[in-house]
């Protein structure tokens, strides 16, 4: 099954697709290994940030490394975000990108405009779309501002999520959707990434929660499943509530990414044990938070 047609079976079964980061080679393994353990579906995927700023090294070497473990039924290659401007605020040669990601065997890419105004968002996303349905790849988009990934300090969440800073609109998500042809919009509903400067990467993230009545308006306005970034570190009912209001994506960075590292710091150079430690960390996430084992079958039955 095609990458846009799991999308689209999950959000009919009141599912959610959860997307894996992999900053870090190995962790490629045992996610793939725990997806597949537990019986579900789920992408393994990387942003341009994770080999410029951690260890993933290229698109392409994730690529060769998803290649060895994939497992047809159970997981899928996503390139995450592309930016155009990148949180240095400098400009990416995003279209080369997001090629290379195509000639790599990507089954679903991301092209991030959320720092340009909306016209020129709306834009460069057509541009990108237009690549990417070519070669019959589904592409995300994001509106608004999902903010963690910028090397600047944060304001407040409680600041953030009560003054509703950078949320998605409704009425620019409905032209955006309609204009840009994306099949997936990332959106701004109280979450936050996970900070990538060095000073802050280690820390813990604040724990987020997500304004549902605004998920459920976008999602009405979009008329396109939504995603979900910045999936660690968000209470288990808004979560839940989020699927049911219309998110079908969610990306799970941090939280896996932190239990590689800090893994190798309680055994410096024990490979092995960081990769159990996310395999297990990995089978939990899909099976006590997400709710998604045998997710595998219910898409072949239904």
């Amino acid at each position: 099954m095609k990458a846009e047609q799991v999308v689209l079976k999950a959000r009919k079964l009141g599912k959610c697709i959860p997307a894996f980061n992999c900053p870090h080679i190995p962790m490629v393994k045992p996610i793939a290994q725990a997806i597949t353990d537990e019986n579900s579906v789920a992408m393994i995927q990387v942003a341009r940030v994770e080999w410029e700023k951690f260890e993933s090294e290229s698109l392409e070497r994730i690529s060769e490394e998803y290649a060895k473990y994939r497992v047809e039924g159970h997981t899928l290659l996503h390139l995450d975000h592309i930016p155009v401007i990148d949180e240095d605020y400098l400009r990416v040669d995003y279209m080369d990108l997001i090629s290379r990601a195509l000639k790599a065997g990507y089954e679903s890419v991301m092209i991030d405009g959320s720092r340009l105004k909306l016209e020129e968002n709306i834009k460069v996303t057509a541009e990108a779309a237009a690549l990417a349905h070519e070669a019959g790849v589904p592409i995300e988009a994001e509106l608004g501002a999902v903010m963690g990934h910028e090397n600047k300090e944060m304001p407040p969440y409680e600041e953030i999520f009560s003054s509703k800073m950078g949320f998605t609109r409704l009425d620019e998500a409905k032209r955006f959707a309609a204009e840009s042809k994306c099949d997936w919009l990332s959106v701004a509903v109280g979450n936050i990434h996970g900070q990538v400067a060095e000073a802050v990467r280690n820390q813990k993230k604040p724990e987020a929660r997500i304004d549902i009545e605004h998920v459920a308006a976008l999602y009405h306005a979009a008329g396109i499943p939504l995603v979900l970034h910045g999936g660690s570190g968000i209470k288990h009912e808004s979560v839940l509530e989020a699927v049911g209001a219309g998110i079908s994506k969610i990306n799970v960075g941090t939280e896996v990414r932190q239990c590689y590292e800090f893994a190798l710091k309680e055994k410096p150079g024990d490979i092995g044990y960081a990769q159990e430690r996310v395999y297990l960390k990995t089978r939990d996430y899909i099976k006590n938070y997400m709710y998604n084992s045998n997710l595998a079958d219910e898409m072949k039955n239904r």
